[in-house]
């Protein structure tokens, strides 16, 4: 009957998933039947520590961060927690050898987000690598199920991947970032002086990642490549997105691109998938 308990669980990692980011399952729904659940387990336990630096505001945030970490490499020795979060990821760890070297940088920068408010060039790239390239890291174990060589091969283009997503998501969230969390991750940013010219460069170098995470997409296995292609148009949508939008109108709203949209991207980016296009 334990059966039962792991179903639960996973079920719980993928509710979370699709209740917090329509565009990430939408694009696991595109994976290989294989792959989706272990994305889910990531993406699950990804969710849940950012929560507790972004929302837990009625308790001691540093202190159940703290309980998460050290419950989360004890579910990883043990094989099992009650947490069933914590189980999917544990399983997912286990299964794929996603080792601390990952798990660690990516705990490092969500502790940066209970006190951090201001990050220099050094600390943006080692928070932006914490937080997003890790993760795409261990999207990528998962994806290359044990192939150490191809997993070394695609490394710089999965990290390039998840600094574009992670950068949109500061540019989407800078408004809430700002008036609700007092955090303003891009270096020497004055926000009160936020203007065309430097939402364009931080634009033009969302692009570079973009372009070089291209790359790596054309070279995944044909089994999660049509599902991680799909994430990444979205969040290129996003972006174009914010380009056209003032910069004063970005401090003043959140952009999103609305389901129909997605559903029309996805449509698209099949018949290029089909067309051997990607």
């Amino acid at each position: 009957m334990f059966s039962l308990f792991e179903k639960t669980s996973a079920k719980c990692s993928k509710i979370t998933t699709q209740i917090y980011s329509t565009s990430f399952s939408l694009g696991i729904k595109m994976l290989a039947k294989d792959f989706r659940e272990p994305i889910y387990g990531i993406y699950g336990f990804v969710r849940l520590a950012d929560e507790i630096v972004d929302t837990f505001d009625r308790t001691d945030k540093a202190e159940l961060l703290a309980e998460f970490k050290s419950s989360t490499y004890q579910s990883i020795d043990r094989q099992i927690s009650l947490n069933p979060i914590l189980y999917s990821f544990q399983k997912v760890v286990n299964t794929y050898q996603i080792g601390n070297d990952l798990i660690e940088p990516f705990f490092e920068s969500m502790a940066q987000d209970l006190n951090k408010t201001e990050y220099n060039p050094t600390q943006y790239t080692e928070y932006i690598y914490g937080s997003a390239e890790v993760v795409g890291l261990m999207c990528l174990r998962v994806f290359c199920n044990g192939n150490i060589e191809q997993y070394n091969h695609l490394k710089s283009f999965a990290r390039a991947l998840g600094s574009a997503f992670q950068k949109v998501n500061f540019l989407r969230d800078i408004k809430s970032d700002v008036e609700e969390r007092g955090r303003v991750y891009f270096p020497y940013l004055d926000l009160s002086e936020f203007n065309e010219l430097n939402k364009k460069v931080i634009i033009e170098d969302v692009k570079k990642d973009f372009a070089e995470a291209f790359k790596g997409i054309k070279q995944l296995p044909v089994s999660c490549r049509f599902g991680v292609y799909t994430a990444y148009i979205y969040y290129l949508k996003l972006l174009e997105k914010i380009e056209r939008t003032n910069a004063h109108k970005i401090m003043e709203s959140r952009i999103r691109v609305g389901d129909g949209e997605k559903l029309t991207l996805l449509a698209k980016s099949y018949v290029k998938y089909k067309l051997n296009a990607i």
